[in-house]
């Protein structure tokens, strides 16, 4: 990640022990990113509200409020509940890890750990939910895309019905009138019908065009597993 990336990232770090905060402070600092410490998982809600990182990287095991109550709240809020979680623990029982997952983790990385494997880890995480917030924007356009074409068809539909009623109204007109009139009136409707025959066909492409882009773009939630996996495996 490049220092312009990181510069812009907020992490939240909560852990009791005071030579940590203080250890990833100056480690994460140096590398441009913007940190906020906290003492426990009380604390690190307080934080949260306050500085709304774009990461947090806590200890399980806590006073007052563990890691796991911590990432039970913030998960249950729909303010906060995207904001990624980072989670260190003594523990290396693979029920601890598959519960801090269930949770809503994105890692869990056990100690004793190494910094530039929590660092490799924090980028990846950040990374992810890049990619992870622009296929939620992409998918948000084609369905309004889509939303729109559903429109201008109907709107399309009704237009071509007043074509209709224009067309039967020509139909009426009596022979008094000026055949000229007459001609330049049915040629007119001729011309609309065309232009409307042209915008449903470009609509169907379009359409047809979607279908596609969508079938390539990622499921959202098998991109959510595959990103769990690869960083579980790493």
């Amino acid at each position: 990640m490049s220092a312009n990336v990181s510069a812009a990232k907020r992490i939240l770090f909560i852990d009791d022990e005071t030579i940590n905060l203080d250890f990833f402070d100056v480690m994460l600092s140096k590398l441009g990113f913007l940190v906020e410490k906290a003492k426990d998982g009380v604390e690190g809600l307080e934080k949260l509200k306050r500085f709304n990182p774009d990461l947090v990287l806590l200890d399980n095991i806590m006073p007052r409020m563990s890691g796991w109550e911590f990432t039970r709240i913030v998960k249950n809020d729909p303010k906060y509940k995207d904001i990624p979680i980072v989670m260190f623990s003594a523990l290396d029982d693979v029920k601890d890890k598959i519960e801090g997952f269930e949770l809503g983790i994105d890692d869990y990385i056990t100690k004793p750990f190494n910094f530039s494997e929590v660092l490799a880890r924090i980028r990846a995480v950040l990374r992810n939910r890049e990619l992870y917030a622009q296929i939620v924007v992409r998918e948000s356009r084609l369905n309004l895309a889509e939303e729109l074409s559903v429109d201008m068809k109907r709107s399309m539909l009704s237009f071509g019905k007043s074509v209709d009623e224009l067309e039967a109204a020509i139909a009426k007109i009596e022979n008094r009138d000026s055949d000229g009139l007459i001609r330049e009136i049915s040629e007119k409707s001729k011309n609309v019908r065309s232009h409307v025959a042209e915008l449903e066909a470009r609509i169907e492409k379009t359409v047809a065009e979607w279908e596609l882009i969508k079938k390539s773009e990622i499921d959202l939630p098998a991109l959510e597993n595959r990103i769990r996996k690869n960083l579980n495996q790493e």
